[in-house]
């Protein structure tokens, strides 16, 4: 079993990747970039333990975030 403060890590890592891909991909700022990855489903997937979305990679959740807010 993961350590909590090792979760921790990659969901906080995992969140500036979704924000960059956000302002980048959306041309949004900072912080409407965040609002949108923490009010997200995905980020409730992400700090729900059994789910273990947080040990995919970056770019795999952004596509799941991309289709939570229809951003294709």
């Amino acid at each position: 079993m993961i350590a909590q403060n090792q979760k921790e890590f990659l969901i906080n890592r995992i969140v500036d990747k979704l924000t960059e891909f956000l302002v980048i991909d959306s041309n949004v700022n900072l912080t409407d970039a965040l609002k949108v990855v923490y009010n997200s489903r995905v980020y409730q997937q992400l700090q729900d333990s059994d789910c273990g979305l947080y040990a995919q990679s970056p770019s795999y959740i952004y596509e799941l975030l991309k289709q939570e807010i229809d951003l294709n």
